[in-house]
């Protein structure tokens, strides 16, 4: 029997305009959530100067529950395994 993760999961995505690696990490959040529960955030480094501050040489940034999982470049097994636990 497969575990569910909590629905009330959040999974923020840092991302930055122009970056391929973000993009490349929306899409692949996006293909799991069709199988994973999560709401996904997509916060743009730029918006926010404390948060262009500490991502501004490191995104893709994946945040799960608050929680720092991966950053670039991105280990997808590590990321799945964090959203299914």
């Amino acid at each position: 029997m497969s575990r569910r993760p909590p629905a009330g999961r959040v999974v923020t995505l840092y991302t930055a305009a122009d970056c391929g690696l973000c993009l490349e990490a929306e899409e692949e959040l996006r293909r799991l959530q069709q199988r994973i529960r999560f709401r996904l955030e997509i916060v743009d480094i730029a918006s926010d100067e404390s948060v262009l501050d500490r991502y501004r040489e490191r995104v893709p940034v994946v945040a799960v529950d608050g929680r720092e999982v991966a950053a670039a470049p991105l280990d997808l097994r590590r990321l799945r395994r964090a959203l299914s636990s």
